[in-house]
């Protein structure tokens, strides 16, 4: 996959007009609490039993990500970070390992919120997830380790797993009668 024009203008821009104090502290730690606070998150869900199916979903969507981003598309497609591209940002981060696209780290927010979305019991965790899945997903961009184009496309398989994630749960839990509808 090629990187654009455009994918540069972008992370320029942002280089150029975003970068602050304030967030050179939040977005590194944005990013490097997302894995465990989702983790963490499926765990809780999963041990309540009101919320037992949502956890499940997310446990699945996490793995579908796992799977789909890291295992196959990543070493598929190859795509360097634009941090190896262009060395003269500097960076707030080590450089990630594994290739850039699509981002992991956006697909498995983006998952997370569809899984919560899509299972539908819960209500209340779908807004505080979106708004973590996107401040997550700038933060790649912010930290010059991911293209815009990485990125939506994150959104996009996170959303389609999130989905499918969901859809396996309910499935599994009516066949077996595992969960309450």
């Amino acid at each position: 996959m090629g990187i654009t024009a455009i994918d540069f203008a972008i992370l320029q821009f942002i280089q150029a007009h975003a970068l602050s104090p304030f967030l050179n502290v939040v977005m590194p730690a944005v990013s490097a609490v997302a894995f465990p606070a989702l983790a963490a998150l499926a765990v809780v869900l999963v041990i309540r039993p009101a919320t037992r199916r949502e956890g499940l979903a997310l446990l699945v969507a996490l793995a579908l990500v796992f799977v789909v981003c890291t295992l196959t598309l990543k070493p598929l497609v190859g795509r360097v970070r634009p941090c190896v591209v262009d060395t003269t940002v500097p960076l707030l981060v080590s450089v990630p390992h594994g290739y850039s696209f699509p981002s992991g780290h956006t697909s498995a927010v983006f998952a997370a919120f569809g899984a919560l979305f899509f299972a539908n019991r819960n209500g209340r965790l779908v807004v505080p997830t979106l708004v973590f899945a996107i401040i997550v997903a700038f933060s790649r961009l912010y930290l010059y380790v991911h293209f815009p184009t990485d990125v939506l496309a994150g959104v996009c398989i996170g959303l389609a797993l999130g989905w499918l994630a969901a859809k396996i749960v309910d499935a599994l839990a009516k066949r077996h009668h595992l969960l309450p509808s």
